[in-house]
C-alpha cells in the first residue's frame, strides 16, 4: 500500500456480501464516514440519485422502514448551550419530557445557523458523529431497536446505514431515555 491508498472493507449490513472499495484519498468520504472508518466501525454509504423530500422517501430508497432513520435535532437551552437529542423515524419530541429530562423550564430548536456553527453540518445531514466540539447527546428509547439504522453523513443526500449496536457505542456518554411524545 505504499502509493497512499487506503483498502476499506464496507461491511454491507443486509444479505449482500462485502466489498472492498479502494480509496484514494480520505478526503472524498463525507465527514462521518472518515470518523467511522477512524473508529474501525463497520458502516455502508447510501447515496440518494436525486432530491430526498420526505423521510418516508429517504427509508424507502435506503431498503428501510422509516424508524430505521435516526434524525439529530439540536435544541439551544440558552445562549452558547444546546444539547442533540436523536430521534427514531417520524417521532416528535415530547418538549415535557425533554424539559423535566433536562431541568429546563425553557428550551428551543436551534436556528440552521446555529446547527451548522456548533454541528458543522447543515440542517438535513447532521449527525451525532464527527463533530467539531463536545455536544451532550440524548437518544430516545426507539433509536436503538432496529438492527440496523441510518444517521447524516454530513453530507446532504447521503446517509451512513451501520448497526444501531455500532452507533451507539460510537457516541461518548450517550443518554437513552424516553423523549418521544405518545401521539
Amino acid at each position: 500500500m505504499g502509493d497512499g491508498a487506503i483498502n476499506i472493507d464496507f461491511v454491507l449490513l443486509s444479505s449482500q456480501p462485502a466489498r472492498t472499495s479502494k480509496i484514494t484519498d480520505m478526503s472524498e468520504q463525507p465527514p462521518v464516514a472518515q470518523t467511522l472508518t477512524q473508529m474501525s466501525v463497520p458502516y455502508r454509504l447510501f447515496r440518494h440519485q436525486g432530491q430526498v423530500t420526505s423521510l418516508e422517501q429517504a427509508a424507502a430508497e435506503r431498503g428501510q422502514e422509516p424508524g430505521q432513520v435516526v434524525r439529530s435535532i439540536l435544541f439551544r437551552l440558552g445562549e452558547g448551550s444546546f444539547v442533540m437529542v436523536l430521534m427514531a423515524g417520524p417521532a416528535q419530541v415530547s418538549w415535557p419530557a425533554l424539559r423535566a429530562y433536562l431541568g429546563q423550564s425553557r428550551l428551543s430548536m436551534a436556528s440552521e445557523e446555529e446547527v451548522l456553527s456548533v454541528t458543522g453540518y447543515r440542517v438535513g445531514a447532521v449527525s451525532p458523529l464527527g463533530l467539531p466540539g463536545p455536544i451532550r447527546i440524548l437518544a430516545d428509547e426507539n433509536v436503538f431497536i432496529p438492527e440496523e439504522v441510518s444517521i447524516g453523513s454530513g453530507e446532504r443526500g447521503t446517509a451512513v446505514i451501520l448497526k444501531s449496536t455500532d452507533l451507539r457505542s460510537s457516541i461518548d456518554a450517550i443518554e437513552t431515555g424516553k423523549f418521544a411524545s405518545d401521539k
